[in-house]
């Protein structure tokens, strides 16, 4: 694919050949009937569980994107290392769908349906229609598995899909030279970096890619470097917009230190050998319940180089994979979410596997009868791959999910905190959650005490963990919320063994001056129980557990 055609330089003019386009039989309302299934299939089965609580990523979005409806503008009361692009994607969600979790979710869903439109059309492109549909049916399941947190409106879901219509367009612009379409191209490609920042490794392969294309002699130095350079000003477009709107907003310092200052170190703070270790353990389980599309993937890299007809479109997948694979790296932390940045090339890699499989059984009279063979093999994995999983994807309901899949986080309990302080306080009211869950200051519509919605920065063995923890007390007591949630669970902390430990200290001293207990969320294997009324005589039974204390009124002389 991008292969040029050119005739000799004197006096003749280079001559620019279509990128080669797959052709098959199949008739277009057949794929777009079968796509059609697709996605009315995952789509009925995401608005089954449109309910599911939020998680915390979800509820810092969430929260965000709530502040930017009320113009308020992110940094300000919402300290985060990401990028602000998904928050906006959420505002925007929340605009149009409505302030809850099912408002979040319908989004998540249309995001996901458009990617899985994008990456048939990317494969159909390549490979042909029912390979564009094999590559959709693929991405479908592999981005709604509970293992990749696939019911979760994660910046990856909203990474994905300004980089497959990049990287679409920017096919688009390679066959017709036009210089507007590699402008575009770098546009949604800069979205992909905006809505988080590993997304900048689909603006390399871009640019890689065109490069790779157009390098053949003669070369045309002045061409290429047009392009290119449309490209990546296309690219830098939306971080330099979001620069000016930082400025203006009086946020920049904010925006700087967390997007670039604190994410450096957050970034390098992993080994190598624990970067590995967690790769393999997180890895294996993202794969295991859908191996058989991994290793149709597997084999797409190997019947893709065999098969001369696909031959061409081998080093596109390939590169797209080893990029994809980047953007899951930075960090080393590989989180189950994180993967979701491969499933497009994966999915490609099937679609390869089975139109190479197909043209290998065509191309001899003999076996032309079992043609229809690899995709059987393929329709077979799907099914292999869906039925362990009926009971989440068709049974449990939200809350039973919630809680089977995140155990004791406490995104179930969220809802109902939330509900108890919005109905004892006012909008102008502040709220400060000693904890990582920035989703109960959605829940409840009011706004934090403090800019940090995330406890971890300050547990985790960084040089600017000491001052953090200062600057969380300091807008705390000046901000003397009308409530504090003290987070006593493991996981919203993370603590290592060598944390500063300051913040937790001084909430445990904070919370007996001026404050009293005003409820207890009990995190029981049998159930969460809650305790309003009985919270001052009531003693936890779990070590996990929740604490809700209310500003004691100031009495008047």
């Amino acid at each position: 694919m991008g292969q040029r055609e050119t005739e000799h330089f004197m006096g003749k003019k280079r001559k620019t050949k279509r990128l080669p386009e797959a052709r098959d039989r199949w008739p277009s309302y057949w794929s777009y009937g079968l796509l059609l299934i697709v996605v009315s299939f995952f789509g009925f089965i995401r608005v089954r569980l449109l309910s599911f609580p939020l998680e915390r990523d979800e509820g810092e979005y969430a929260y965000a994107g709530q502040l930017m409806l009320h113009g308020i503008v992110p940094y300000q009361f919402c300290y985060t290392m990401k990028l602000p692009g998904t928050a906006a994607a959420y505002a925007i969600i929340e605009a149009i769908f409505g302030q809850t979790p099912a408002g979040i979710h319908w989004g998540l869903l249309l995001v996901n349906s458009a990617t899985i439109v994008l990456v048939y059309f990317l494969a159909a492109r390549l490979f042909g229609k029912l390979a564009g549909v094999v590559a959709g049916a693929t991405f479908a399941l592999l981005s709604i598995e509970p293992t990749v947190l696939g019911f979760a409106g994660h910046a990856t879901q909203f990474v994905v899909l300004p980089a497959v219509g990049g990287i679409l367009i920017l096919l688009k612009a390679m066959e017709s030279q036009k210089l507007a379409l590699f402008f575009w191209s770098g546009v949604l490609l800069g979205l992909a970096v905006l809505m988080k920042q590993p997304g900048i490794f689909f603006v390399f392969f871009g640019i890689f890619y065109l490069m790779q294309c157009q390098w053949k002699w003669p070369l045309d130095w002045r061409r290429l470097g047009l392009q290119e350079a449309t490209l990546l000003f296309g690219a830098i477009l939306p971080l330099a917009l979001t620069f000016l709107i930082m400025l203006r907003a009086g946020v920049f310092q904010k925006f700087w230190f967390w997007t670039f200052s604190y994410a450096s170190k957050y970034g390098t703070a992993l080994r190598l050998s624990d970067g590995l270790r967690e790769l393999w353990d997180s890895g294996w389980y993202v794969v295991r319940p859908a191996i058989p599309l991994w290793v149709i993937a597997g084999a797409g890299l190997v019947t893709m180089f065999w098969d001369s007809k696909t031959r061409k479109h081998f080093l596109f997948a390939a590169s797209f994979l080893v990029f994809s694979f980047a953007a899951v790296c930075p960090g080393l932390y590989f989180r189950n979410h994180y993967f979701v940045l491969m499933l497009p090339a994966v999915s490609l890699l099937c679609a390869g596997a089975v139109r190479a499989g197909t043209n290998l059984f065509i191309e001899s009279r003999s076996t032309q009868k079992w043609a229809a063979l690899p995709g059987a093999i393929f329709l077979l994995a799907l099914v292999f791959c869906i039925v362990p999983q009926r009971e989440f994807f068709f049974e449990i309901d939200p809350l039973t999910a919630c809680r089977k899949l995140y155990a004791t986080n406490p995104f179930a309990e969220a809802l109902q905190i939330s509900d108890f302080i919005k109905s004892h306080s006012t909008a102008e009211d502040r709220i400060a959650v000693i904890g990582s869950e920035p989703e109960i200051y959605f829940y409840s519509g009011r706004l934090s005490a403090t800019g940090y919605v995330y406890m971890y920065p300050l547990t985790e063995v960084q040089p600017f963990a000491s001052t953090m923890q200062k600057e969380i007390i300091s807008e705390v007591e000046k901000a003397r919320p009308r409530f504090v949630v003290f987070v006593d669970t493991p996981l919203s902390w993370l603590l290592h063994a060598d944390s500063d430990t300051t913040i937790i200290l001084w909430a445990e001293k904070y919370v007996q001056t001026g404050y009293q207990l005003a409820g207890i969320i009990d995190m029981l294997a049998a159930g969460s129980q809650y305790h309003w009324e009985d919270a001052k005589s009531y003693g936890p039974r779990s070590p996990y557990r929740i604490f809700v204390f209310e500003r004691v009124p100031t009495r008047s002389p």
